[in-house]
Protein backbone atom coordinates (compact mmCIF):
# COMPACT_ATOMS: atom_id res chain seq x y z
CA UNK A 1 0.00 0.00 0.00
CA UNK A 2 1.39 3.78 -0.66
CA UNK A 3 2.44 5.68 1.76
CA UNK A 4 -0.41 8.14 0.72
CA UNK A 5 -3.06 5.67 1.03
CA UNK A 6 -3.82 3.42 4.15
CA UNK A 7 -6.57 1.74 6.44
CA UNK A 8 -6.48 1.64 9.68
CA UNK A 9 -8.59 0.05 12.50
CA UNK A 10 -9.47 0.74 15.28
CA UNK A 11 -10.46 -2.61 18.08
CA UNK A 12 -12.72 -1.80 21.33
CA UNK A 13 -12.16 -5.73 22.71
CA UNK A 14 -14.49 -5.95 25.00
CA UNK A 15 -15.82 -9.77 27.14
CA UNK A 16 -19.65 -9.24 25.32
CA UNK A 17 -18.92 -6.75 22.56
CA UNK A 18 -15.94 -5.79 20.78
CA UNK A 19 -16.33 -2.90 18.69
CA UNK A 20 -14.27 -2.26 15.60
CA UNK A 21 -14.02 0.83 13.46
CA UNK A 22 -11.95 1.37 10.07
CA UNK A 23 -10.33 4.84 9.07
CA UNK A 24 -8.83 5.09 5.28
CA UNK A 25 -5.76 7.66 5.25
CA UNK A 26 -5.39 9.59 2.29
CA UNK A 27 -2.87 11.84 1.99
CA UNK A 28 -3.59 14.08 5.14
CA UNK A 29 -7.23 13.76 4.51
CA UNK A 30 -9.04 10.85 7.02
CA UNK A 31 -12.19 9.26 5.48
CA UNK A 32 -14.39 6.75 7.70
CA UNK A 33 -14.78 3.68 6.26
CA UNK A 34 -17.12 1.60 8.56
CA UNK A 35 -18.15 0.63 12.11
CA UNK A 36 -19.75 -2.41 14.34
CA UNK A 37 -19.83 -4.37 17.13
CA UNK A 38 -19.23 -8.29 17.38
CA UNK A 39 -21.66 -9.59 19.96
CA UNK A 40 -20.73 -12.28 21.88
CA UNK A 41 -23.40 -12.14 25.09
CA UNK A 42 -25.38 -15.20 23.16
CA UNK A 43 -21.81 -17.50 23.29
CA UNK A 44 -22.41 -19.80 26.52
CA UNK A 45 -18.51 -19.58 28.03
CA UNK A 46 -15.10 -17.06 27.66
CA UNK A 47 -13.74 -19.98 25.31
CA UNK A 48 -16.84 -19.92 22.82
CA UNK A 49 -16.26 -15.96 22.71
CA UNK A 50 -12.18 -16.26 22.47
CA UNK A 51 -13.45 -18.43 19.52
CA UNK A 52 -15.46 -15.48 18.18
CA UNK A 53 -13.47 -13.01 18.45
CA UNK A 54 -10.69 -14.61 16.64
CA UNK A 55 -13.48 -15.57 13.44
CA UNK A 56 -14.77 -12.26 13.82
CA UNK A 57 -11.41 -10.53 13.58
CA UNK A 58 -10.51 -13.29 10.51
CA UNK A 59 -13.38 -11.66 8.56
CA UNK A 60 -13.11 -8.16 9.86
CA UNK A 61 -9.19 -8.33 8.43
CA UNK A 62 -10.62 -10.35 5.06
CA UNK A 63 -12.74 -7.55 4.73
CA UNK A 64 -11.08 -4.48 4.86
CA UNK A 65 -7.54 -5.05 4.61
CA UNK A 66 -6.17 -2.88 7.64
CA UNK A 67 -2.41 -1.39 7.02
CA UNK A 68 -2.26 -1.34 10.71
CA UNK A 69 -4.41 -2.38 13.65
CA UNK A 70 -5.02 -0.39 16.82
CA UNK A 71 -6.14 -2.11 20.21
CA UNK A 72 -7.34 -0.29 23.52
CA UNK A 73 -4.75 -2.12 26.08
CA UNK A 74 -5.56 -3.30 29.18
CA UNK A 75 -6.71 -0.99 32.03
CA UNK A 76 -6.83 -1.64 35.73
CA UNK A 77 -9.99 -2.69 37.39
CA UNK A 78 -11.05 -3.76 40.79
CA UNK A 79 -11.89 -7.14 39.41
CA UNK A 80 -9.03 -9.54 38.20
CA UNK A 81 -11.06 -11.91 36.71
CA UNK A 82 -12.53 -9.56 34.32
CA UNK A 83 -9.25 -7.85 33.39
CA UNK A 84 -8.21 -11.48 32.68
CA UNK A 85 -10.91 -12.31 30.60
CA UNK A 86 -10.54 -8.85 28.79
CA UNK A 87 -6.59 -9.42 28.20
CA UNK A 88 -7.62 -12.76 26.61
CA UNK A 89 -9.83 -10.94 24.42
CA UNK A 90 -7.46 -8.29 23.69
CA UNK A 91 -4.62 -11.14 23.19
CA UNK A 92 -7.24 -12.98 20.42
CA UNK A 93 -7.59 -10.19 18.52
CA UNK A 94 -3.94 -8.82 18.33
CA UNK A 95 -3.16 -12.66 17.45
CA UNK A 96 -5.60 -12.41 14.45
CA UNK A 97 -3.34 -9.45 13.18
CA UNK A 98 0.43 -10.36 13.57
CA UNK A 99 -0.83 -13.59 12.22
CA UNK A 100 -0.99 -11.91 9.12
CA UNK A 101 2.12 -9.45 9.42
CA UNK A 102 -0.25 -6.54 10.36
CA UNK A 103 1.71 -3.90 12.64
CA UNK A 104 -0.44 -3.70 15.83
CA UNK A 105 -0.37 -0.35 18.18
CA UNK A 106 -1.57 -0.52 21.54
CA UNK A 107 -3.20 2.96 23.18
CA UNK A 108 -4.85 3.41 26.82
CA UNK A 109 -8.66 4.25 26.64
CA UNK A 110 -7.25 8.02 28.65
CA UNK A 111 -4.94 8.24 25.87
CA UNK A 112 -7.33 7.23 23.17
CA UNK A 113 -9.96 10.14 24.96
CA UNK A 114 -7.19 12.67 24.93
CA UNK A 115 -6.46 12.52 21.34
CA UNK A 116 -9.91 12.69 19.64
CA UNK A 117 -11.82 15.13 22.76
CA UNK A 118 -8.74 16.84 24.68
CA UNK A 119 -10.14 15.25 27.73
CA UNK A 120 -8.66 12.23 29.57
CA UNK A 121 -11.73 11.41 31.45
CA UNK A 122 -14.37 12.37 28.52
CA UNK A 123 -17.59 9.90 28.42
CA UNK A 124 -18.51 7.70 25.55
CA UNK A 125 -20.86 9.83 24.84
CA UNK A 126 -18.63 12.76 24.23
CA UNK A 127 -16.04 10.61 22.27
CA UNK A 128 -18.76 9.56 20.02
CA UNK A 129 -19.81 13.26 19.43
CA UNK A 130 -16.68 13.86 18.98
CA UNK A 131 -16.11 10.75 16.16
CA UNK A 132 -19.16 12.19 14.78
CA UNK A 133 -17.40 16.01 13.56
CA UNK A 134 -14.43 14.80 13.10
CA UNK A 135 -15.31 11.76 10.33
CA UNK A 136 -18.75 13.48 9.69
CA UNK A 137 -20.71 10.54 9.96
CA UNK A 138 -24.30 10.26 11.61
CA UNK A 139 -24.07 7.80 14.47
CA UNK A 140 -26.42 7.09 17.48
CA UNK A 141 -25.39 6.52 20.87
CA UNK A 142 -26.43 2.91 20.78
CA UNK A 143 -22.90 2.57 18.70
CA UNK A 144 -20.18 3.18 21.84
CA UNK A 145 -18.18 0.38 21.52
CA UNK A 146 -17.94 1.34 17.60
CA UNK A 147 -16.99 5.16 18.00
CA UNK A 148 -14.86 4.01 20.31
CA UNK A 149 -12.71 1.95 17.98
CA UNK A 150 -12.72 4.51 15.27
CA UNK A 151 -11.51 6.87 18.70
CA UNK A 152 -8.48 4.02 18.98
CA UNK A 153 -8.26 4.23 15.00
CA UNK A 154 -7.91 7.69 14.70
CA UNK A 155 -5.96 8.19 18.04
CA UNK A 156 -2.98 5.69 16.05
CA UNK A 157 -3.54 8.01 12.95
CA UNK A 158 -2.51 10.85 15.04
CA UNK A 159 0.30 9.19 16.49
CA UNK A 160 1.22 8.47 13.10
CA UNK A 161 1.28 11.99 12.05
CA UNK A 162 2.72 14.25 14.87
CA UNK A 163 5.58 13.21 16.32
CA UNK A 164 4.82 15.03 19.61
CA UNK A 165 2.00 12.76 20.10
CA UNK A 166 4.71 9.89 20.39
CA UNK A 167 6.43 12.26 23.48
CA UNK A 168 5.29 11.20 26.91
CA UNK A 169 5.08 14.73 27.55
CA UNK A 170 3.95 17.13 24.48
CA UNK A 171 5.09 20.11 25.56
CA UNK A 172 8.71 18.32 26.27
CA UNK A 173 10.88 19.57 23.55
CA UNK A 174 13.59 18.45 24.81
CA UNK A 175 12.22 14.88 24.50
CA UNK A 176 11.31 14.95 21.22
CA UNK A 177 14.53 16.68 20.20
CA UNK A 178 16.54 13.60 21.34
CA UNK A 179 13.62 11.11 20.27
CA UNK A 180 13.66 12.81 16.40
CA UNK A 181 17.22 14.06 15.77
CA UNK A 182 16.92 13.67 12.11
CA UNK A 183 13.80 16.44 12.27
CA UNK A 184 15.68 18.89 13.99
CA UNK A 185 18.18 20.83 12.04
Amino acid sequence: MSDNVKTIMGIDPGTNLMGFGVIRIEGRRVFFVDMGVADMRKEKDHFSKLRKVSETMDELLDRYSPDELSVESPFYGKNPQVMLKLGRVQGAAMSAALRRGIPVAEYAPRKAKISITGAGAASKEQVCMMIRKILGVDVSPEHLDATDALALALCHYYHLTNPLMAVKSSGDWKRFIEANPDRVK
